[in-house]
Formats: C-alpha cells, sequence, structure tokens
C-alpha cells in the first residue's frame, strides 16, 4: 500500500504511559489492570526469589572443607502451600482475563458493523451505508485533502468484521486494546467501543510479505455529528459495495430459498441471520456470518435438518468481494 508520509511519527509513540498507548476505548478496563496485576506479580516473586537465593548464597556459602551433609525432612505443609498458593494466583488471573475475553468476543446488539479487508498490502473499510475505499487509495486521497483511515463515532459500540483476500493478516488498534487476525474464507469479529476524539494507530501486527511494515493505518474518532456529516460525504464519492440482491438472483436462490418465510427446496432466509437452526446430524448451529458464507460455497457441510442435500456448491462462482456481499444481504432480511 502506499504508506504514511515519511517521517510521521507514529501517535501512540508521541502519546500514553511508561507502559501503554493512550487509553481511548471501554476495552481498557478489562485489558489494563490485568496487566498491571500480572506485572505486579511476577515483579514480587522475581524480588522474593533473586532476594532468597542472594541471602541463601551468602549464608551457606562454602567455609570449609568440613563436611556438613545431613539427611533433610520434607514438610507437607510446605509442600501444599507450594501448590495451592500458585494455582488460587492463576485462577485469579485466568477469572480477570477471562471476563476480559468474553466482553471482547460478544459485540453489543446495537453495535455498528464496518466491513475490513485485509490484502497485500492495504485495508479496505466498508461503511453500513454503502461508502467503501481502501487506504491503497491514501496518496491521491490526501492530495484531495481527503481522509483515509476508519472513521467511527465517538461513545458508540463499532463491531469490526474482519477477512483478507490473500493470506493471514491482523488488525491491532494499541489505544483501544483489541487486535483480531482476519483469514481468507472466513470472518472474524472484534469490537469496540471509542471514548476520546481523536486520530490513534492501526497496524497489522501478522508478517504478510514484504511490505508488511508499510500496512499502517489509522482510526478517527469524531464526534457523532462530524462522522454523519465524512460519511455523508464519503457516499458520494465512493462506488460502493457489489449488489447483493442482484447477486441472490443472478445465483438463482429465490427458486429455493424463499425471503418471505415459506419453505421451498430450502429452508427460508428471512430472519436467519442469529437464529439457532438444528442440523440433519442433530447439532445445533448458530446462524452467523461464517455459516451463511460455508452455505453458499459448501452447502453439504452442515445441512438444516429436515432439507436434502441437493444445493450446487458455489465456490468459484463468486469472487471473495461478492460473497460478501451476498452475506450482508441475507443478514439483512427480516
Amino acid at each position: 500500500m502506499s504508506g504514511l508520509p515519511s517521517g510521521t511519527v507514529l501517535d501512540s509513540v508521541r502519546e500514553g504511559s511508561f507502559w501503554f498507548p493512550p487509553d481511548a476505548s471501554t476495552t481498557v478496563q478489562y485489558v489494563d489492570p490485568v496487566f498491571y496485576y500480572i506485572l505486579a506479580l511476577t515483579t514480587f516473586f522475581f524480588v522474593a526469589i533473586v532476594g532468597a537465593g542472594a541471602y541463601f548464597a551468602v549464608k551457606y556459602r562454602k567455609r570449609s572443607d568440613a563436611d556438613r551433609t545431613h539427611p533433610s525432612a520434607g514438610s507437607h505443609r510446605l509442600e501444599a502451600i507450594l501448590a495451592i498458593l500458585p494455582t488460587l494466583l492463576m485462577a485469579t488471573i485466568f477469572w480477570f482475563g477471562f471476563r476480559g475475553y468474553m466482553n471482547m468476543a460478544i459485540p453489543p446488539s446495537d453495535a455498528m458493523e464496518i466491513r475490513v479487508t485485509g490484502q497485500k498490502w492495504f485495508w479496505t473499510f466498508e461503511y453500513p451505508n454503502g461508502a467503501r475505499f481502501s487506504t491503497s487509495e491514501t496518496e491521491t486521497r490526501a492530495a484531495d485533502g481527503i481522509e483515509t483511515a476508519l472513521v467511527v463515532p465517538l461513545g458508540k459500540p463499532v463491531k469490526l468484521l474482519g477477512s483478507s483476500r490473500d493470506v493471514l493478516h491482523s488488525m491491532f488498534i494499541p489505544a483501544f486494546r483489541v487486535k483480531k487476525d482476519v483469514m481468507p474464507n472466513r470472518y472474524t469479529v472484534v469490537w469496540f467501543e471509542a471514548t476520546q476524539v481523536g486520530t490513534f494507530d492501526f497496524f497489522c501486527t501478522e508478517y504478510c510479505g514484504k511490505d508488511h511494515s508499510r500496512m499502517i493505518s489509522k482510526v478517527i474518532v469524531k464526534e457523532q455529528a462530524d462522522y454523519d456529516a465524512w460519511i455523508a460525504e464519503e457516499l458520494k464519492r465512493s462506488s460502493g459495495p457489489a449488489d447483493g440482491s442482484k447477486l441472490f438472483a443472478k445465483g438463482g436462490c429465490a427458486a429455493c430459498h424463499s425471503l418471505a418465510g415459506e419453505k421451498g427446496v430450502g429452508p427460508a432466509l428471512n430472519g436467519v441471520f442469529g437464529r439457532e437452526e438444528a442440523m440433519a446430524d442433530g447439532t445445533i448451529i448458530k446462524v452467523d456470518e461464517n455459516y451463511i458464507r460455508e452455505s453458499i460455497v459448501n452447502p453439504t457441510a452442515k445441512v438444516v435438518a429436515g432439507y436434502a442435500p441437493v444445493m450446487p456448491p458455489f465456490a468459484g462462482t463468486f469472487s471473495d468481494e461478492e460473497l460478501d456481499a451476498l452475506v450482508t444481504y441475507i443478514k439483512e432480511q427480516k
């Protein structure tokens, strides 16, 4: 991709504490305390163990050749303490970490969804209203005075639905304390809620080829009114994504799948997103983006109970961009 201008100093280098970049999202409350807790524990035990080792090395240093060996007696109390105390400390670390993980893994139901696609070596951002651009346009947009970054509103949950066109990439926003890999042929999810207006770093933290180090972007947090004005202007200059309704018709999907609730050769698709479906093998699947995509490219992998595995695979029929559009279209059917 076209990188940042020469000499640009990253915001996280200029700001933040000794240990962390700026704290600019609600996720901070789950990440930072765990880090400081582990830091305090490891510092305490490092000092205690090294101090005890130095003390015993001096106290019991060799002073003569006299034989002072004697049988040592075991201590069940000491063994119990050394087994139970670390277990309790590890359990507290697990609990605090698990709470944070569950918070970050499940986006709020009212989160605004932005699709993020990684590609060597740039990011593409697609917004709910159809605005869409990539950071490969950095230089041409900058020359026109147009921002090239992931732009989000202040104080609103934002869900990033990530995927990759080629190799493994990784979305990382240090100030928001969120990181998630993006992979080909599947979707991954991470969310945040920004608490400060400003500009923050957006990195790829998975080595993805020779220009990996240039795959740097920004997150710009705006007040809601400023965000609304920006997204309206962006929509005017955006070509927009592929049309999911046209792709649905092109693929002949309506011949087997109703969008109005009637049962056909295949299950009705209206309201299917987020619903739990029983499969032919007895398992229960919650319908998410990955399930919808898999059902298009490899429909016999998971067949809904009560339906025959007769749908042909569409792998190779649609491009990745068209698959994204189809998944979005099906998600929107209520």
